[in-house]
């Protein structure tokens, strides 16, 4: 199952984002959300063959709702141009814990793993976590299926310095300035146009898996 559809909706909803246009257009929508619900379920179901964590998620509390909060906004086009699911244990698109996040847009698709914008306790707990387990991180970021496809963190927001509390002479000084634990692979034409966009996206994911476990480890411990 292709993305072709949700993405030609995506593109012309960029185009009109109003609510003349998406209230005459609604049925293309709601064909464009049906066909992502059902690669999101066929993903949390290939997920779970490695993750068994995943297997009672629930596809309702994963996806991300369409409509945009402009409350606080600058920005007052009404609806998100993206489609966007996370996939976590305990909570889903809500979760604390490290996870799968995919995200399909005409501007640039792409998937993601690991911890998004976790809030300060657990962000002190999380660079502890790779203080005392740089060794085993290391191992995990440097097998060659992680490196192939998530060579690096996602490092935007990340400080300057090295956080006050942490050695300034650790050997990965550039992991203790993350604000969040992320890794990300950009989808090419190839693998968002083939029937096998989902078998595809899993075996990506699959190799962050090793990540989540060691992230959620410490999210665990500190979060209730």
């Amino acid at each position: 199952m292709g993305t072709a559809k949700i993405l030609s909706f995506l593109k012309d909803l960029k185009e009109n984002n109003n609510r003349e246009w998406f209230t005459e257009n609604k049925a293309r929508y709601e064909e464009a959300r049906k066909d992502f619900e059902e690669i999101s379920r066929k993903l949390i179901l290939q997920i779970a063959t490695f993750d068994d964590e995943i297997k009672n998620v629930d596809v309702k509390d994963c996806v991300f709702r369409i409509y945009r909060d402009i409350r606080f906004s600058q920005d007052k086009t009404p609806y998100k141009t993206h489609f966007g699911i996370f996939i976590a244990a305990k909570g889903g698109r809500k979760s604390e814990r490290a996870g799968y996040y995919i995200h399909l847009d005409p501007a640039g698709s792409f998937v993601g793993s690991g911890v998004w914008c976790p809030p300060p306790p657990l962000l002190k707990a999380l660079r502890q976590s790779v203080c005392d387990n740089i060794d085993e991180l290391n191992e995990i970021r440097h097998e060659d299926g992680f490196e192939k496809y998530f060579p690096t963190f996602w490092d935007e927001e990340k400080l300057k310095k090295v956080p006050p509390g942490f050695p300034k002479n650790f050997e990965e000084p550039e992991l203790l300035k993350l604000k969040h634990f992320l890794v990300e692979y950009k989808l090419n034409a190839e693998i968002l146009e083939s029937d096998s966009f989902v078998e595809k996206v899993t075996s990506i994911l699959e190799k962050a898996y090793p990540l989540n476990r060691f992230l959620n480890y410490t999210v665990d411990e500190v979060m209730p």
